[in-house]
């Protein structure tokens, strides 16, 4: 209720509180931050709120949006949008968000000079956020440069390093459901933060109070926030381009940019290439956070559903590539025909196919063009197919592959060992990298690298799968699946930890036929081998078990993923190339596998929840 002065009385709330609680219709931390923000005069603002929504009895709204505090993931700090709580994606965690950031930079960088670039993505309330951060950090004495339009997530990276600026933030929640927004945060390398300063962040973050703000008119008549767009559209494209490689153009492309912002980064990259027979598939084209023409409206490139429609189309006028980025740009997938007839069958690739057709191409053109040595490295995760070691290992390269997953570890090492000698990055969730310019993912290099190879592909007389077989057995077959069990609300999160205590504690004894033979824990840095010795685990620390199989290179890698409430499994198999006489069975009996796999991972973790 509100006093006389206008003031607001959380007598009322609190009692509604209290008794929710003894009724345990709300989980133990919803009733902690719930208190907090009825009694703490910072969330003042929002106590009208919370009070309409304890009348009401909301416990499964209020559960969902304050059980926790929402942390900051694999990719910045992502969740469902909704007006109050603090798991929830909303004014209040956003511009919290911005002000620790802007504390701790300022705590660490006693300059007078310090800059933030900001932009953002086709979601709903992406401009409002983005709006919002900027007024944050020009209050905290930033120059904020802005750009003030849809772009994609590695021109903000690219803007980050282009203006020196000391941070970025990109509003975006990438190709999650069109409830949720986020804010990526970068370092000043334009690469996502990293240790120890993600942990300060937070730590800054949760000590937030008050969240100072200059109005964004006031700050862009102040000149304190630079709108930079045209400039910074006109050097990335063309810093993307020094990445190509000659060769043919001569293939028609249909590209989505499945209702994202991809057009503005794709689209300029493949035309400064030489791509001129490009077609942007129409009912994708308009920029709508609601995702209205892509299946469940989830636009997400590594779902092969979203390219049936563009088969279609390319079926229908002979095109020889389907190309599609996620709404924020950052991630490609990719579709082709089977052979050489694009009005036959077509079929997509995975994340980790695209990887190794990829690194094939950028090392083959490399040595061809003498720019490559084996001071030259490839950068692989943990959890991205062995098969891109394999391939640089053919071409006598070096391969970094014990990092976790998120492409923030990538940049990290480029930055560790040099850009110099640095040649290709990628993850299995359609991330691709190459050259300097960036420190994350970029969608559009990816496209453009993918169409000089389909085209270098068709003139050679060969399609995009027929050269992935060769790859096959040139370096053994490898097959993967990716797996994953939604573990939504509080409850979810109790799961999850339960399930990757059970896989700790007590795995599985067999996959699909195959024995476990070890078990690679990297949260507690050990193996433990299935005869129950164990010894130290070389490499990073991170909630991630990796399950080892019978067949060497077959393996099962589980965590809960960074940004989302679900448990991800990830299935290698793998025969070596002198065993594959014949591909066509091969690739069968490793689906089989796969699919075994499954079930048994599946039975594992439901008999856990």
């Amino acid at each position: 209720m509100t006093n006389p002065d206008g003031t607001f009385d959380a007598s009322d709330a609190l009692s509604l509180l209290a008794e929710a609680d003894r009724s345990g219709v709300l989980s133990p931390g919803a009733v902690q931050n719930i208190r907090r923000w009825l009694s703490e005069p910072h969330y003042a603002k929002y106590a009208q709120q919370v009070q309409e929504h304890l009348s009401r009895g909301q416990w499964r709204e209020l559960d969902d949006a304050f059980w926790t505090v929402i942390p900051f993931g694999t990719g910045g700090r992502r969740g469902r949008m909704y007006p109050i709580g603090s798991n929830a994606i909303n004014d209040r965690t956003i511009g919290e968000s911005a002000q620790g950031l802007a504390d701790y930079i300022t705590s660490q960088s006693p300059t007078n000079r310090l800059a933030c670039a900001i932009a953002y993505d086709t979601r709903h309330r992406s401009r409002h956020f983005a709006e919002l951060c900027c007024s944050v950090m020009v209050a905290a004495g930033f120059q904020v440069y802005f750009l003030d339009d849809f772009r994609a997530t590695p021109e903000l990276s690219y803007l980050v390093r282009a203006r020196n600026c000391h941070c970025g933030i990109m509003v975006t929640a990438s190709h999650n459901p069109p409830r949720d927004n986020a804010v990526k945060v970068y370092w000043s390398t334009g690469g996502q933060i990293l240790p120890p300063h993600d942990q300060k962040i937070i730590d800054q973050v949760m000590q937030v109070q008050q969240i100072r703000s200059t109005p964004f008119q006031d700050a862009l008549a102040q000149e304190k926030i630079t709108i930079c767009t045209a400039e910074t559209d006109a050097a990335y494209t063309a810093r993307v381009v020094r990445e190509a490689f000659p060769g043919s153009r001569d293939l028609r492309i249909i590209y989505s940019p499945l209702h994202g912002v991809g057009a503005a980064a794709v689209i300029p990259v493949l035309t400064g290439d030489g791509f001129d027979d490009v077609e942007v598939y129409g009912p994708h084209a308009e920029p709508n956070g609601d995702f209205p023409n892509v299946p469940e409206q989830v636009a997400n490139p590594e779902n092969p559903a979203v390219f049936d429609v563009l088969i279609q189309r390319a079926q229908e006028t002979h095109a020889g590539l389907v190309l599609a980025t996620d709404p924020d740009c950052d991630r490609m997938g990719c579709a082709a025909p089977e052979t050489m007839n694009p009005t036959g069958p077509w079929a997509t690739f995975n994340g980790n196919q695209l990887g190794a057709l990829l690194a094939d191409y950028v090392l083959q053109q490399r040595q061809r063009n003498g720019t490559l040595s084996t001071d030259h490295y490839l950068i692989k995760t943990l959890v991205t197919t062995d098969l891109v070691r394999r391939i640089g290992d053919s071409y006598g390269v070096q391969t970094e592959g014990n990092l976790l997953v998120g492409f923030k570890w990538i940049a990290q090492i480029i930055d560790q060992r040099g850009p110099e000698t640095f040649v290709y990055g990628t993850e299995e969730s359609h991330g691709f990298m190459t050259g300097d310019y960036v420190r994350d993912k970029d969608g559009a290099v990816a496209c453009m690298l993918m169409a000089e190879l389909a085209a270098e592909v068709k003139a050679a007389g060969q399609s995009l799968h027929e050269k992935l077989d060769e790859l096959y057995q040139r370096h053994g077959y490898h097959a993967e699946r990716l797996m994953t069990i939604q573990m939504p609300g509080s409850e979810g999160m109790s799961a999850m930890q339960q399930l990757m205590q059970r896989f700790r504690q007590s795995p599985p004894d067999q996959l699909a036929g195959q024995a476990v033979t070890a078990v690679r824990d990297y949260w507690n840095q050990e193996t433990r081998q299935a005869d129950g010795s164990s010894e130290p685990l070389s490499g990073p620390r991170g909630n991630l078990i990796i399950l080892d199989l019978a067949d060497a290179g077959n393996y099962i890698a589980v965590r809960p993923s960074g940004t989302e409430p679900k448990v991800k499994f990830y299935s290698f198999t793998y025969q070596a190339p002198e065993l594959v006489t014949d591909l066509a069975a091969t690739k069968i009996e490793m689906k089989a596998r796969l699919d075994q796999i499954a079930l048994d991972l599946r039975a594992f973790g439901e008999s856990t929840v």
